[in-house]
């Protein structure tokens, strides 16, 4: 489920899209809408990254982060063995 929205409705999107910009011009949007996403991901990662560095440079403990991490993901995977033993027969009998 990409967004909550169906194909039929993606499909009607990018007909529309083609319709209002013509076909000649998607690449185009497509490699500026790339970039512009690159430019995003790098501004993103160095934000993290200068404020991981003034955590260190304070001396801030960041490893407990990490194992509130595994336990989380520890609990997520109880949750889903028991919510797949509780439908699994449900699931058969469909």
């Amino acid at each position: 489920m990409f967004l909550f929205i169906s194909g039929a409705e993606i499909f009607i999107i990018l007909v529309i899209v083609v319709m209002l910009f013509g076909a000649d011009k998607l690449p185009e949007l497509a490699r500026g809408l790339g970039k512009g996403m690159q430019q995003l991901k790098n501004a993103t990662n160095e934000v993290k990254k200068e404020i991981t560095d003034g955590v260190k440079k304070q001396g801030i403990d960041t490893e407990f982060t990490k194992d509130i991490q595994k336990d989380v993901a520890n609990i997520k995977k109880k949750v889903t063995d028991n919510i797949d033993d509780l439908t699994g027969p449900i699931k058969r009998n469909l």
